[in-house]
């Protein structure tokens, strides 16, 4: 890459590995579903998740719309996170294309909503009230520095949707990165959920994509929805390809990305004006803040870590910061933040 970029791990670049599928894959029309390299993507990520079927989708933000639309309907009820992705971060979507009345509640500091809570939210049988329908999840757990959450949590999440005859969709979009942190299979923490989205673009380094994933009658649904929502692709397998390289060679390695957030977030605690809780960090991500004492303002922090060293993070607009590692970030690559930002702050 031409810059150091902890941005986030959707910055990064697609591998050799993956220009060279690209540039080789087989293709077909995917809306006639004769795609061949679309299809092989499809199935893998399936059976990869424990799932009957996938779908291939532009991005996550689209798997979980198109998720939610095929699963609920006009007036439903969808019980979430108040800072999960698709509450806060998906452009109100669930409301605005599906009619869907999110009801959000607070989460801990895994990600986790409190389990009485999401039986408290359960609507009355009471035409006043939305219908139960969605209790909506994630792992990892993104505005929590990417926390991997057990699957016991789910299993419980599960035994509340059943008895009230709720269905459970995960966005898993960096699902990968949870099983490897807990060292378990991804089917593990997929089984009690119906369906799941994840990206293929961020810690897989794909350059674009995400799967859906669930049963085919479901999945046949939710193609509906991704041609409603101005989804459906043509010649796709040219994007797909890189997905399958993602699933092959580049999952097991994100323990690597791990290491290097882990490595970071400790550098960075040892420096006078910042603020790291390096116990939290157990995948790629993490956030730490600037002291109110620290020498510079947040903005200058993050305009002489780029000026100086080439290397690029989010924020500036307020005293946290949000750190993402990935493949192009190597060991030289932390020490040379570490020993940047000790410089500006000293």
């Amino acid at each position: 890459m031409d810059r150091i970029d902890f941005r986030s791990d959707t910055v990064s670049w697609p591998t050799p590995a993956m220009r060279h599928a690209m540039a080789n894959a087989p293709v077909g029309d995917d809306v006639y579903g004769e795609d061949p390299t679309v299809n092989k993507l499809e199935a893998l990520a399936a059976e990869m998740v424990g799932k009957e079927a996938g779908l291939f989708v532009a991005s996550g933000t689209m798997g979980n719309l198109t998720a939610i639309l095929a699963h609920g309907r006009r007036g439903d009820g969808a019980i979430v996170g108040e800072d999960s992705h698709t509450f806060r971060a998906e452009a109100g979507g669930m409301a605005v294309l599906g009619g869907i009345v999110p009801n959000p509640l607070p989460t801990d500091v895994y990600g986790r909503m409190d389990l009485a809570a999401v039986q408290n939210a359960i609507y009355p049988d009471d035409p006043h009230f939305p219908n139960n329908r969605l209790i909506l999840v994630e792992n990892s757990y993104g505005a929590k520095g990417g926390y991997p959450i057990e699957p016991a949590y789910f299993q419980q999440i599960r035994q509340i949707a059943d008895k009230n005859g709720m269905i459970v969709h995960m966005d898993g979009a960096r699902i990968f990165n949870a099983a490897v942190a807990l060292n378990l299979d991804p089917r593990e923490l997929t089984q009690h959920v119906d369906s799941v989205t994840f990206c293929l673009s961020k810690g897989l380094c794909a350059p674009m994509g995400s799967v859906l994933c669930g049963t085919a009658e479901f999945i046949a649904q939710a193609r509906r929805a991704r041609k409603l929502v101005g989804g459906a692709m043509r010649q796709a397998g040219v994007m797909a390809a890189a997905g399958i390289v993602a699933l092959t060679e580049m999952v097991e390695r994100l323990a690597d990305d791990h290491a290097h957030a882990k490595t970071l977030a400790n550098g960075l605690a040892q420096i006078p004006g910042l603020i790291v809780q390096p116990e939290l960090v157990k995948t790629n991500m993490f956030f730490f803040a600037l002291d109110e004492a620290a020498p510079v303002t947040p903005a200058e922090f993050v305009q002489r870590l780029r000026d100086e060293a080439n290397i690029w993070l989010s924020g500036g607009y307020s005293r946290t910061f949000r750190a993402v590692t990935h493949y192009w970030i190597q060991e030289a690559d932390v020490a040379l933040f570490v020993q940047t930002a000790r410089a500006i702050l000293q």
